[in-house]
């Protein structure tokens, strides 16, 4: 029996999210198979599709703050990498690349500054919402690139909810947020590129979640899965089209934007976008 889909009424929430100014931003060394420092890249076009994204969530009536960029660390733009936050506990981030290192305690501090005290920098490798992905009642957790397996216990204990891991196998994907994005936390359902995971992980996927929206190959490669959505509207590149069309068939709608640039690096929306929980 085939099942089908009948696209409800979706309602936006609020949201609250951090972001980095792309000012410093440059392909300057290669630390994922997107990175190439030798192709030309327009650090102007960056920073207009950046404020594109910036002014996107604005409109749609979200809260955004911004973090002071530095110079030499011209990845800081990727501020979801460097911590996540559920109920206004906060874990930082421990990068694997030592070129990254230092944005951890940049974010860190802002926290301190804006009054979160409770703030725990984590022992094992961590990145972040690369690899954390929040869905309302547990945390997806990815490894096999560059979140330790060390830190999902380690997220668990310091966040104080449930933690299910996921192993990634295909090096494009590094990140879990380049193969997978949470579309809503009432009903927790996501969206995935399947074959960025392994058979186990992927089984527990579909077991989770057996309405989830599966993505093509076309729509992974474009950076597709690297998606913000805040329970109606999705903001995604504008490439991915056969994506786009699966989720206006459940009821969310699409908000395209161009991502050329920050791709060099590896990076889409959710990439530039922390969501600050609390």
């Amino acid at each position: 029996m085939t099942s089908t889909v009948v696209a409800a009424e979706r309602m936006p929430t609020t949201r609250r999210y951090l972001m980095c100014p792309p000012r410093f931003f440059a392909v300057e060394y290669s630390i994922n198979p997107w990175m190439d420092p030798s192709r030309p890249m327009d650090r102007d076009l960056a920073e207009q599709q950046w404020t594109k994204l910036h002014d996107t969530y604005v409109d749609l009536g979200h809260k955004v703050e911004t973090i002071e960029p530095q110079p030499g660390l011209p990845d800081m733009v990727f501020a979801a990498n460097s911590a996540t936050v559920v109920d206004g506990r906060v874990l930082g981030a421990n990068f694997r690349a030592p070129q990254r290192a230092a944005e951890a305690d940049h974010y860190r501090r802002w926290f301190i500054e804006n009054g979160y005290h409770n703030v725990v920098m984590p022992t094992r490798i961590n990145e972040a919402e690369g690899d954390f992905a929040w869905t309302g009642k547990f945390l997806l957790a990815g490894t096999g690139f560059r979140t330790d397996p060390g830190a999902h216990a380690e997220a668990q204990e310091v966040l104080g909810v449930p933690v299910v891991s996921l192993q990634l196998v295909d090096p494009r994907y590094y990140h879990l947020d380049t193969a997978l994005f949470v579309l809503n936390e009432d009903e927790p359902n996501i969206a995935y590129y399947p074959a960025a995971f392994s058979k186990g992980s992927q089984k527990v996927l579909s077991r989770l979640f057996p309405q989830a929206v599966i993505a093509t190959a076309e729509d992974a490669d474009c950076f597709g899965l690297n998606a913000v959505s805040d329970g109606r509207n999705v903001i995604l590149p504008t490439e991915a089209t056969a994506l786009a069309k699966q989720l206006e068939s459940r009821g969310y709608e699409p908000i395209f934007v161009e991502i050329s640039e920050l791709k060099k690096s590896g990076g889409g929306p959710k990439c530039c976008t922390m969501e600050i929980r609390g």
